[in-house]
């Protein structure tokens, strides 16, 4: 059974300032291509049977600088739906939402944690036959790449809050003894 290497995108303008980015299609900064590049080494002697990427933009220009070729274009990578909370901070919505939990509160007009975790679910079922033949990269964002690790292992995607993910990383959910293990997580190439 192959892995899932977990390729977070590289930094953006709203991802370094803590902005809640989805849909905004935007592009990587110049420290986010060059990490983005770094990621390449790690790459040198990978072999995957595919290649899947969020269709955002900043996913798919991290894959193409870290030198991976994507087979694959799949919505169900793509980031939370942040909805009304798009491109605002955690401590903006605190101040008018006092307690708001993305894990457990979802947001309005977005997606909730049901919305993700049936997008994820659907998404690993399609996953299943390709790790049978390897290993399968895919490249996403920050709180659905979290979410993802949680549904692997079986979790809620709440347990996802628990996983610090950041920009220009790897991350390999695996097995052991036949279960479903996170391998490496959170790991730059430097």
């Amino acid at each position: 059974m192959g892995d899932i290497v977990v390729v977070r995108h590289g930094q953006t303008e709203w991802s370094a300032t803590g902005r809640h980015t989805s849909v905004t299609d935007l592009d990587l900064t110049p420290e986010g291509e060059d990490r983005a590049r770094a990621l390449s080494r790690a790459f040198v002697t990978a072999a995957f049977v595919a290649v899947v990427s969020s269709p955002r933009r900043r996913a798919q220009r991290t894959a193409e600088l870290a030198g991976l070729t994507v087979t694959t274009v799949d919505a169900d990578v793509v980031e939370w739906d942040y909805g009304a909370y798009e491109g605002r901070t955690t401590a903006e919505i605190r101040a008018e939402r006092p307690g708001w939990d993305l894990w457990s509160d979802g947001c309005p007009g977005g997606e909730t944690p049901q919305h993700v975790t049936d997008r994820l679910d659907r998404f690993l079922s399609r996953l299943a036959p390709m790790l049978v033949l390897g290993d399968v990269a895919v490249v996403g964002h920050g709180h659905a790449s979290r979410a993802l690790a949680a549904r692997w292992l079986g979790e809620p995607v709440t347990f996802g809050a628990r996983l610090s993910l950041d920009t220009a990383t790897l991350s390999v959910l695996g097995h052991e003894h036949d279960r479903p293990s996170i391998r490496t997580w959170n790991s730059p190439v430097h």
